[in-house]
């Protein structure tokens, strides 16, 4: 007893504990195998039995060891409770349980500030769940067929200009343009959200960006997918598929010296090019890609050395919004000839009015949309308190905006895209079609599409170990042996599947409404049992 102190950790400490069955156990290695953490080991189990093998009593103690499974009471080798030990193991002999009594969130800290993948542990009520669909067309205007109607499901990227302002001259019976306009392209009213490769690996990147190919090309659904700052394959910036794809840069520049060296051997142009100020998840806290992520393909992509890479928290040189525009968005328009539209992302936060204000009276009229993050989404490899105590919710800021630009006469103009826990529940065309009718013109999705690929994390704190390098599912890894774990025609299939089941359901919210098209900024088609939350949005209260 005097060789233990109370401060030694032990494994009820932890978050996670291991339970084990040496019964059952055939010492087959699988498990200890299977765990990328390293958070459990083989031991010796050491046993003293009392026996009588004779006809009379005559006891004899008897010493024997075992070799069994043990869980390492560690904090830097802490189960995260991700069960691949449980998923391979032939009998069932082992398995992790949630820890009640843990101290790892205290002890944790002494190894200094807890980094972690982008999901909280903090699950306060969302305001969508609190918010339905109330405005049901029956008799004074009849609802459609979700089944047999044909909807117009359409969504802008690139500045709507308004009919007074377009520059027209009749011309005999027909219409001219006499000056060039902004880009628009109407595309599926949900993006994939940008996350980069090196945030996850190539093989999760590349199911996602087949789903977006397949979806377009075999579905008819233009739905588009966010590059995600470090740049792409230069076999995909030379191909037709560039189209589908919107590049993003970020504070870092990652990977835009090879994209600029690939432009004059571009097949067609991108969709769009998106300016990423800030993120909605850890917001002013910038990037970050651990060093052991940065593979040597992820060095070749972004030309960098192996090491953390930093996003700063702002684009170094813009003090500004008028400097953003002016710098930002006329280089990038003149770069693709002005035939790209470009976008901007914000995080969702006090000075979001104030920041679409100013974009709604940019003079050369060039900003192609406003994308906004909450707090609820987010992958990155951020400090825990970053992640659970810095950003806003989308809803109400989302609202604020689309208000702003209505009290102007300028809403629609510059598209309305909001992201941040859409699908968070798994619904992600209930959430969509309530952002919609909010103000939005359509939503970004990243975390659902990780989760269809086969993430295993969740808002309770299992697993949630993205920026370790150490992802069990070859998601978030750039381990080869972690990656092979993943099959890339079947995670692209499940998204296909998942994204054809959000339009189906898209459909069946926007019939009984009674529209053809999206009823963007249709609030009074909504209802709250939250009287909070009906004052903030100006929405329908019932009780």
């Amino acid at each position: 007893m005097e060789s233990v102190r109370t401060q030694d950790v032990s494994v009820n400490d932890l978050r996670w504990k291991i339970e084990y069955r040496p019964d059952l156990c055939t010492m087959c290695g699988s498990c200890v195998a299977a765990c990328t953490f390293n958070a459990i080991e083989v031991g010796m189990m050491r046993r003293s039995i009392t026996l009588s093998r004779k006809a009379f009593p005559d006891p004899t103690q008897e010493h024997s060891a075992r070799p069994v499974i043990m869980q390492k009471a560690s904090i830097p080798n802490a189960c995260v409770g991700c069960g691949m030990c449980e998923k391979i193991c032939p009998n069932a002999a082992i398995k992790p349980v949630r820890n009640q009594d843990t101290r790892f969130n205290v002890l944790a800290r002494q190894h200094g500030p807890v980094k972690r993948g982008g999901r909280t542990n903090l699950n306060p009520p969302r305001t969508l769940d609190s918010i339905f669909v109330g405005r049901i067309s029956q008799m004074t205007d009849p609802a459609l067929d979700s089944e047999r109607h044909t909807f117009d499901i359409r969504s802008p990227l690139g500045r709507v200009m308004l009919a007074k302002e377009l520059p027209l001259r009749v011309d005999g019976d027909s219409l001219v343009l006499t000056e060039r306009t902004p880009p628009v392209h109407w595309i599926y009213p949900a993006i994939f959200s940008d996350m980069s490769i090196g945030a996850l690996s190539t093989r999760a990147w590349e199911a996602i960006a087949l789903a977006a190919a397949y979806l377009n090309e075999k579905c008819g659904m233009p739905v588009r997918m966010c590059s995600g700052e470090g740049g792409m394959p230069i076999k995909l910036l030379e191909s037709d598929q560039l189209k589908y794809m919107i590049l993003q840069i970020a504070s870092g520049h990652f990977g835009w010296n090879r994209i600029i060296k690939a432009m004059p051997r571009m097949k067609t142009d991108p969709a769009g090019v998106l300016i990423k100020i800030g993120q909605g998840a850890k917001p002013g806290d910038g990037g970050l890609l651990p060093a052991a992520k940065v593979a040597p393909h992820i060095q070749a992509i972004r030309g960098v050395p192996k090491a953390t890479l930093h996003s700063p928290p702002n684009h170094q040189g813009l003090y500004s919004i008028e400097e953003s525009v002016q710098k930002m968005h006329l280089s990038l328009n003149a770069a693709f000839g002005f035939r790209v539209p470009v976008a901007i992302k914000c995080a969702a936060s006090a000075t979001s009015v104030s920041v679409y204000n100013n974009l709604l009276r940019d003079p050369y009229k060039i900003c192609g949309g406003f994308f906004m993050d909450g707090i609820q989404g987010g992958t990155g490899a951020a400090n825990e308190v970053s992640l659970e105590h810095t950003g806003h919710p989308i809803v109400s800021k989302l609202r604020d905006c689309y208000m702003a630009a209505v009290a102007q006469g300028l809403q629609g103009q510059i598209p309305l895209w909001a992201g941040g826990g859409i699908g968070l529940t798994g619904n992600a065309a209930a959430d969509a079609f309530k952002m919609i009718c909010l103000g939005a013109n359509g939503v970004i999705i990243g975390k659902i599409l990780i989760q269809l690929l086969g993430c295993i994390g969740n808002e309770h704190g299992r697993c949630n170990a993205c920026n370790t390098g150490k992802c069990p599912t070859g998601i978030c890894t750039q381990d080869p042996r972690l990656v092979k774990r993943l099959d890339v025609d079947r995670g692209a299939q499940n998204i296909v599947d998942y994204m054809l089941a959000f339009d189906s359901e898209l459909r069946k919210l926007l019939a009984p409404v009674g529209n053809s098209s999206l009823p963007v900024g249709r609030s009074d088609a909504l209802v709250t049992t939250d009287k909070a939350v009906a004052d903030k949005l100006d929405i329908q209260y019932a009780c």
